[in-house]
C-alpha cells in the first residue's frame, strides 16, 4: 500500500493561527512517510475523490472553511501544501473556488470540496438532522457541472462507539452542544449500511439523487447497488440489578486516590474516559446548605451520607448540576451526629461524545469539576479523586469494572432476587443492569438495535463492547445500533449503567429498526 495524499490538519484556521506548528506537521509527515512517492495525475469530475497532481512528492493538504479569514489561519502558502476548502451546502461554490486559487500555487489549485456535507449531525435534545435529496443533489451538480471536485462527507454513516462522541459550542462555551451516539449523519449510505434511500437508491424511481448527479459526468459506468444489511430484532431482555455504582469503590486500589485542597481536573488525575468521584466532608446545619459549583464539565450528581447512620446505607442523591444551567444546589438539613460525606459523581463525556469540544476556539476542553466548590458561600476544601474509568475501546483494561461486578453477581442475584437498594431511593442511584438474550442459530445473527424507551440515562456494553451511551429522556435517539460482528451464536450479555431513573419493568427490547422520535424532539428536515 502506498500513501498518495495526507491532510495534515482540519479547518485549523477556525481555532488557530500557528504557522510553526503547520510547518512542523509537514516536516513530521515527511520524515515518517518520506517524500518520492509518485502518483497519478489527472483531476476528475465526478470521481468524489481528488489526486495530486503529477508531482515527486508525497502529497500534503489542509482543509479550511471557505472564507479568507479561514484560509489565512490554516493554510501554508505555496506549492509544498495543497489547501483546500469545505463550506455550506447549499453555498454557491465558485466564488470560494475562486478564493481557494489565491492560497494555492499558481496552475496547481483544482477547484475541491474536501467536505461535500450530505447531512449533518445531530446533538442530544435536537431534532434528528434530516437533508433534502434532490436538494443535496442540486448542490453537488453545480460543483459537478464545471469540472470541480468534491468528497462526500459521511458517504457513510457512522456510530460514535463508546465515549468518542463529541461536542460543538454555539455562541460561547456555555452553549455546550454533545453530540449523540448515533453519526448516521442521514448519510446516503446509513449507520447500519442501508442503501435503500433517496439520497442512494430509491427503488421506486429509476436511480437516485446523487447517483443520478455522479452519472451525468463520469464516463465510467457505476457499479450496481447492493441489498440492505440484514436486521433482526431478538425481542424483550429482562434485566436485573445486579449492582449499584458506589459498590465499586471496594474495587478501587487506594493508590489510585487522588487527594487535593481543592477538586482537580479528570484530565489532572490522568482519566479520560468513564467517571470521576469527588469526595468531601462538610459540617450540617440546621438550615438548609447551599451547594455552588461555578464551573462543572459537564454534568455532576450529588449525594450525601450521614456517617452517624447504619454503615450499610448508599449515598442518598441530592440532586445533579450541570454545565448548561443550574450551578446552585440546595442540600437538605440533616440530624446527623458526625460530618456528612458530600460525593460528586461527575460523568465524563469525551472525544468525539456529551464529549470533549472538537471544533472552535474552546477545542481545549477539560472535564470535571474547574473551580472551587462553595458551601454557603465559603470554599469547600479537602477533596479526594476516585477514578470510574470504564476505559476506551482501543485499550484493554486491567479491570473492566462494569462486566466484572455485573457478572460476578448475575448468579447470585438470579437465585436470591433482586438486589435490594436498602437506602429506599432506587430509582435515582445509579446502578447496573444486566440481562441476557439468546441466539439460537449462527445464521440468526444480524445486526440489531437496542431500545432504551423509558429509561433514563446511561452506557451500554453488550458482550463486553461499550456501544455507547443512552439518554432517551431527552432525546431523539431511542435505540443504539448493536452491528453483527458483536453477536454471537448462543448467549449473548446485555450490561448497562442507568444514571439516573430504571424503566419501572427493567425491561428492554432487542429490534430490527433505528428510532429518533424520543424526548420532546421530531426528526425534520433541514437545507444545511
Amino acid at each position: 500500500m502506498k500513501v498518495i495524499i495526507l491532510q495534515i490538519e482540519n479547518e485549523f484556521g477556525s481555532y488557530g493561527d500557528d504557522k510553526a506548528y503547520l510547518h512542523h506537521l509537514v516536516k513530521l509527515a515527511r520524515g515518517h512517510l518520506g517524500d518520492g512517492i509518485i502518483f497519478s495525475a489527472t483531476w476528475g469530475t465526478a470521481d468524489l475523490a481528488f489526486w495530486s497532481w503529477q508531482y515527486h512528492q508525497l502529497g500534503l493538504y489542509t482543509t479550511d472553511g471557505g472564507s479568507r479569514e479561514n484560509l489565512e489561519k490554516g493554510t501554508i502558502r505555496g506549492d509544498a501544501v495543497f489547501s483546500t476548502v469545505d463550506f455550506t451546502t447549499g453555498d454557491d461554490p465558485w466564488p470560494i473556488f475562486k478564493l481557494q486559487k489565491e492560497f494555492n500555487a499558481p496552475g496547481k489549485s483544482p477547484p475541491l470540496s474536501s467536505e461535500f456535507y450530505t447531512g449533518w449531525l445531530t446533538h442530544w435534545g435536537e431534532k434528528n438532522a434530516k437533508t433534502g435529496a434532490d436538494f443535496t443533489a442540486s448542490a453537488l451538480e453545480k460543483i459537478l457541472s464545471q469540472n470541480g471536485s468534491a468528497v462526500l462527507y459521511m458517504v457513510h454513516g457512522g456510530t460514535n462507539f463508546g465515549f468518542y462522541n463529541g461536542a460543538n459550542t454555539g455562541v460561547d462555551e456555555s452553549d455546550y452542544k454533545p453530540d449523540i451516539t448515533s453519526y448516521d449523519y442521514d448519510a446516503p449510505i446509513s449507520e447500519s449500511g442501508d442503501v435503500e434511500n433517496a439520497k442512494f437508491n430509491d427503488r421506486s424511481l429509476l436511480t437516485s439523487a446523487l447517483r443520478r448527479v455522479i452519472e451525468l459526468h463520469t464516463a465510467a459506468s457505476l457499479p450496481s447497488v447492493p441489498s440492505d444489511n440484514g436486521k433482526m430484532g431478538y425481542g424483550p431482555i429482562q434485566l436485573q440489578k445486579t449492582a449499584f455504582l458506589f459498590d465499586l469503590l471496594d474495587n478501587i486500589n487506594p493508590a489510585d486516590v487522588v487527594e487535593s485542597e481543592n477538586p482537580l481536573s479528570m484530565e489532572s488525575v490522568g482519566q479520560m474516559f468513564g467517571f470521576l468521584l469527588y469526595v468531601s466532608e462538610y459540617t450540617p446545619k440546621d438550615d438548609k446548605s447551599v451547594l455552588l459549583i461555578p464551573e462543572v464539565h459537564d454534568r455532576a450528581q450529588v449525594f450525601t451520607l450521614c456517617h452517624s447512620e447504619d454503615n450499610s446505607r448508599r449515598p442518598t442523591h441530592v440532586g445533579s448540576i450541570d454545565r448548561l444551567s443550574s450551578k446552585k444546589l440546595g442540600l437538605p438539613n440533616a440530624k446527623c451526629a458526625s460530618n456528612i460525606s458530600l460525593f460528586v459523581l461527575v460523568p465524563d463525556y469525551p472525544v468525539e461524545n456529551q464529549g470533549h469540544v472538537n471544533y472552535g476556539p474552546y477545542i481545549f476542553d477539560k472535564k470535571g469539576i474547574l473551580s472551587s466548590v462553595f458551601l454557603d458561600g465559603s470554599i469547600l476544601h479537602g477533596w479526594k479523586m476516585i477514578p470510574i474509568p470504564f476505559h476506551n475501546l482501543n485499550e484493554v483494561p486491567k479491570i473492566n469494572l462494569i462486566i466484572e461486578v455485573a457478572h460476578s453477581r448475575f448468579s447470585t442475584v438470579s437465585t436470591q432476587g433482586e438486589l435490594k437498594d436498602k437506602s429506599g431511593n432506587v430509582s435515582e442511584v445509579p446502578a447496573f443492569f444486566t440481562g441476557h438474550f439468546f441466539i439460537k442459530n449462527a445464521n440468526q445473527i444480524h445486526d440489531t438495535f437496542i431500545s432504551f424507551s423509558g429509561w433514563g440515562k446511561g452506557i451500554a456494553v453488550v458482550n463486553d463492547f461499550n456501544i455507547g451511551r443512552y439518554w432517551p429522556s431527552f432525546g431523539p435517539q431511542c435505540n443504539l445500533y448493536v452491528p453483527a460482528p458483536i453477536l454471537r451464536h448462543g448467549e449473548n450479555v446485555l450490561v448497562i449503567l442507568e444514571l439516573e431513573s430504571p424503566s419501572p419493568e427493567l425491561v428492554i427490547h432487542s429490534v430490527d429498526h433505528p428510532d429518533f422520535t424520543c424526548g420532546s424532539s421530531k426528526s425534520s428536515v433541514h437545507q444545511l
